[in-house]
């Protein structure tokens, strides 16, 4: 079974690949997120500090960031199943390892290589699509794959959290079984994706592919409002579960119940993005999200009712499940030969943020004004990407109108 960028897929295809995407990220963005809530029961288990739990956090992040940066050129140029098959494995290996040991430094290890293998796997999911699909369906199926990451934060998440209630291994062993079995779908359904190039790439070449890649100053000021956006959504995710156990008493399992709140707003706007967007266009539905945000995380630092965060928090899920698929379609827009790298390199700025800001917000925290700071900070980063992306997107078309002009 074959495919090419210029074979999309038939429609029962179409709906059976956005599936197998859809649990590949669900499985991935579980991994990502669940250490998150079980911060204060590891703290216990690894005998560590409220400082040094952060870097459980940055562990996979670091593994991810760095490693995207090399895998991503390099991926360009081979098929993308076999790429993305190598990094499930390893992903389903690492992540059952984390609930094998109480070594902090064994599982700062095993969380780093698991996220060297997510790193390998995720980004040929988001450079998959515009090869695999018709340009129409293209932020219909970003949506999808995103639906998949806000469906881990929605059922994946809490059910860790209510896991680990029983022991805190068994969410790192029940991902790497269930990650493993989804690579053996992968391997049977997904079909060939050759390189949409003909030059492979090699270690020599990658400075020349980034400097390609950032010729257009348009490309360089994209990646920096995405950056500032991501520094400032995981510096508040980083340390949700430490503030909502410190200020507000909270059990990982009641944790775990207040980001499915979160992660059903996720869901919702990963499914409303296209509609959206179709109605508002790229620059409004982005101005109108950050500044949503922006709002909801007044609320977030003013307000001493549980209730009234989760609320805000369910919303500012609700604006940022518009944005990400929306922000990844933009990063890729001028770059058709280079879906891999680009792809890469937005997970990799992605992960560099959640480790600069799980460092960042565990200095924060403990040191300056607690998790208020952190927010203050978070508002300041969408303020500034909210400017950047507008004068990128001043008179933007809609990305499936800028993909259908790009096939023609």
């Amino acid at each position: 079974m074959s495919n090419t960028m210029n074979q999309p897929l038939a429609a029962s295809s179409f709906r059976t690949i956005m599936s197998l995407f859809f649990a590949t990220m669900f499985i991935i963005g579980t991994d990502t997120f669940i250490v998150s809530p079980m911060l204060p029961t590891l703290r216990e288990v690894l005998h560590i500090s409220v400082e040094q739990s952060g870097w459980l956090i940055s562990a996979y992040a670091l593994g991810y960031a760095l490693f995207a940066l090399i895998a991503g050129p390099l991926s360009d140029g081979l098929d993308r199943k076999s790429c993305l098959l190598g990094g499930m494995l390893g992903f389903s290996l690492f992540t059952a390892l984390c609930g094998s040991t109480t070594s902090f430094t064994l599982f700062f290890a095993y969380r780093a290589l698991a996220g060297i293998s997510a790193a390998i796997a995720s980004p040929q999911i988001w450079a998959s699509i515009p090869q695999l699909v018709a340009p129409h369906k293209i932020v219909k199926a970003m949506g999808a794959a995103t639906a998949g990451l806000a469906v881990s934060q929605c059922l994946g998440v809490p059910l860790g959290s209510l896991l680990a209630a029983s022991s805190w291994r068994l969410p790192f062993y029940a991902i790497g079984v269930t990650a493993l079995l989804i690579t053996i779908i992968l391997a049977l359904k997904l079909p060939s994706i050759p390189s949409a190039t003909k030059q492979r790439s090699s270690l020599s070449s990658l400075g020349r592919q980034y400097r390609a890649l950032f010729s257009r100053r348009s490309t360089t000021f994209a990646f920096l409002g995405y950056f500032l956006y991501q520094l400032g959504t995981f510096s508040t995710f980083s340390y949700l579960g430490n503030w909502l156990a410190d200020d507000f008493s909270l059990t990982v399992q009641q944790t775990g119940l207040f980001i499915l709140g979160f992660g059903i707003g996720n869901l919702f706007g990963s499914i409303l993005v296209s509609r959206v967007e179709r109605t508002l266009g790229i620059r409004r539905t982005v101005t109108y999200s950050l500044l949503g945000m922006i709002a909801m995380y007044v609320i977030v630092m003013t307000s001493q009712l549980i209730a009234f965060i989760s609320i805000a928090y369910a919303l500012i899920a609700l604006c940022g499940g518009m944005l990400f698929p929306l922000l990844m379609g933009t990063l890729q827009k001028d770059q058709p030969n280079a879906r891999g790298t680009v792809s890469a390199l937005a997970n990799s700025t992605m992960y560099f943020a959640t480790m600069l800001g799980s460092v960042l917000a565990g200095i924060l925290y403990v040191r300056v004004a607690g998790f208020a700071s952190i927010v203050v900070v978070t508002m300041l980063c969408y303020t500034a990407s909210l400017f950047i992306f507008r004068s990128l997107l001043h008179n933007p078309q809609p990305i499936n109108s800028q993909a259908a002009m790009q096939q023609k």
